[in-house]
């Protein structure tokens, strides 16, 4: 079993489900009000999505009900998390949390959380997948350099998602008006947990392979 997929794709799978029930909560704050269109702002009056640095939490939803498809944004998220959480490592746990995250992109659940558990799916696809050392691209000094990074590239992906909400509560006109900073640092920062996670689990092999080798 490949360690750090399995806990990148955990923690990752965690994150989508914790911020899909954050955006049901809001939409639930809404009320049994019908929505204006497809996409919606899971975070209501006052809040702005022009003056606001997240835009009010961007989602959509095929629900006529703003109180319902806070409901189901919730309830998904709580799946999500728990399958994140128990069942990911299991045979086809990768698959099935990818099949959740459609039903939750489509009911309030957010544009980010859904992708981010997608990803989060594809690695858990891969948790027990054979490696072969042979036949990786990485030369030996940049494997170890990325095998390195694992599991601090995860920890800035989790420090940016808890951390984005202070910058933007102390400074949300900054934030604002560079905005692509947060696609940025989200995307990066899961792009390089991905890379580095499946490094170190390669490293590991490596490492193996040469003490029986050894011995």
């Amino acid at each position: 079993m490949r360690k750090a997929t399995r806990i990148s794709a955990t923690v990752l799978g965690l994150t989508a489900g914790v911020a899909g029930i954050e955006h049901g909560y809001f939409e639930v704050l809404q009320g049994n009000v019908r929505p204006e269109g497809l996409m919606i702002s899971s975070i209501g009056p006052p809040c702005v999505p022009e003056l606001s640095w997240n835009r009010c939490e961007p989602a959509m939803t095929v629900i006529p009900s703003m109180l319902i498809t806070g409901i189901l944004a919730i309830v998904l998220g709580i799946v999500v998390t728990a399958w994140s959480a128990f069942s990911v490592q299991r045979k086809h746990g990768g698959l099935v949390l990818i099949l959740l995250c459609i039903p939750l992109l489509l009911f309030g659940g957010g544009m980010f959380p859904p992708l981010i558990g997608v990803i989060a799916g594809a690695l858990g696809t891969r948790i027990d997948k054979p490696l072969d050392p042979e036949g990786s691209r990485l030369s030996g000094g940049l494997l170890r350099f990325l095998a390195v990074l694992w599991p601090w590239s995860l920890a800035l992906y989790v420090l940016w998602v808890l951390g984005q909400w202070v910058i933007g509560y102390f400074f949300n006109d900054w934030l604002l008006a560079n905005g692509t900073i947060i696609i940025v640092m989200v995307l990066g920062t899961l792009l390089l947990t991905v890379v580095t996670a499946y490094a170190h689990d390669l490293q590991g092999t490596t490492e193996a392979d040469l003490r029986a080798v050894l011995e």
